[in-house]
């Protein structure tokens, strides 16, 4: 069984357009197991009961942006080791500094591919296939 098809993500976005392209793009390489959420609040409430290997987040959210998710996650033990992966249309450098020394693993700029998508996740899982 290839490893994209072992992987557990979750996809937090507050625009569905965007959670649906995400998923997309994780079905062409092969994950299957995508569960999505469209805020930070009901993301972490899932995390306890069935931890992913990867959250891909969208960073522009309101309530909680990814950061604040990202700082949440990183803030629970049990979820030091979860993969995070933050989502924005900006790819400023100060937003991924930030990012990285909250505890991200990699960012993806949107738009992407799948290609992207895969390499991005690669980057922080090792080979997919």
């Amino acid at each position: 069984m290839p490893a994209a098809a072992k992987l557990k993500v979750i996809v937090v976005d507050d625009q569905l357009t965007i959670r649906s392209l995400v998923r997309a793009g994780l079905q062409q390489i092969g994950v299957n197991d995508v569960r999505e959420f469209n805020g930070g609040a009901e993301a972490l409430e899932s995390l306890a009961l069935r931890p992913p290997n990867v959250v891909i987040s969208d960073y522009n959210m309101p309530n909680m942006n990814g950061m604040d998710f990202l700082k949440a996650i990183r803030a629970n033990p049990q979820h030091k080791n979860t993969a995070f992966i933050l989502l924005t249309g900006r790819a400023d450098r100060d937003l991924v500094v930030e990012a990285v020394k909250a505890g991200a693993n990699n960012y993806l700029v949107k738009p992407f591919t799948a290609a992207i998508l895969k390499q991005k996740i690669e980057q922080v899982v090792g080979a997919l296939t």
